[in-house]
């Protein structure tokens, strides 16, 4: 239960953070935003890990996460570009119920099949997330989707599905120094792609501060709640939890931007709910 209860908050503040740090991509781009993100959390990570005395983790664990913030980064960013370029309500579900794909199987290759109600909460759960990606209701020719519409999501949900399966493997008996082990990887890959596409990359307007802090917040809260998620429960049901941020993405847009939201992608959010309650028995 608690595990689930620690998935669910995962949700809720990356769901924020996407949203927040989607809508400021069309401001400022998705590169500025990306970096501000995960240079924000570095920031807010390193004196926390200090001062609390947390042990080192191994070499091994420290590539590990390493190797989960390059795709983590790079996954965020098409995330963020997707968004940019379409609806936040299409972008945020197809990237979710990819990355939440690639950690059920790999959990089940590496940690048994679970009991059947879990199966079932994951099987609702995927669903769910593939009915919040629908938009069929009452679209029009502007807003039906297209191939070119989901690539970038579909690419986006690969990277942060191997952002998650690496992230567990390197964080099993440590919080900061995963995360901060994670953002030096995400940060230098970032750089590393401004260095190579720096004529391609949009020029930022002025950076939002509050929100450049409020999404780096957010996005450590996140990977905090997911790290004690996968410590205490098992993986895949930690992502796929996890992966039910586009409910929180799709909810705001719908509150903020008056994005539309039709009865089936409501209809996915209510199985969603019926999903946790299975993954809690």
């Amino acid at each position: 239960m608690i595990a689930v209860i620690y998935g669910i908050s995962t949700a809720l503040c990356w769901g924020t953070a996407d949203f927040i740090g989607g809508s400021a991509s069309r401001r400022v781009g998705a590169f500025g935003m990306t970096l501000s993100t995960v240079g924000g959390g570095l920031l807010l990570l390193l004196p926390v890990a200090l001062a609390l005395h947390e042990a080192p983790i191994t070499s091994s664990n420290w590539l590990w996460c390493m190797c989960a913030g390059i795709f983590d980064a790079i996954g965020i960013l098409l995330l963020y570009m997707a968004m940019t370029s379409g609806r936040l309500t299409l972008a945020a579900p197809v990237s979710a119920l990819t990355s939440a794909a690639l950690p059920v199987v790999f959990g089940m290759w590496t940690q048994s099949v679970p009991k059947p109600t879990i199966v079932a909460g994951l099987v609702l759960a995927l669903t769910a997330v593939w009915m919040v990606s629908q938009n069929s209701e009452g679209s029009s020719p502007e807003t039906k989707t297209t191939l070119p519409d989901l690539y970038l999501p579909l690419l986006s949900g690969v990277c942060l599905g191997m952002f998650l399966i690496l992230m567990h493997n390197g964080s099993s008996h440590a919080m900061f120094w995963p995360m901060i082990a994670v953002r030096c990887g995400g940060v230098s890959t970032l750089l590393l792609l401004f260095l190579i596409f720096r004529k391609k990359t949009q020029r930022a307007g002025t950076l939002p501060l509050g929100l450049m802090a409020l999404t780096a917040l957010l996005d450590v809260c996140g990977n905090s709640s997911y790290i004690i998620a996968g410590q205490i429960g098992r993986m895949d049901v930690a992502a796929v939890l996890s992966s039910l941020f586009p409910g929180t993405t799709v909810f705001l847009a719908w509150l903020i931007l008056k994005e539309h939201i039709s009865r089936f992608q409501l209809a996915g959010i209510l199985i969603a709910l019926a999903a946790i309650v299975l993954l809690t028995l």
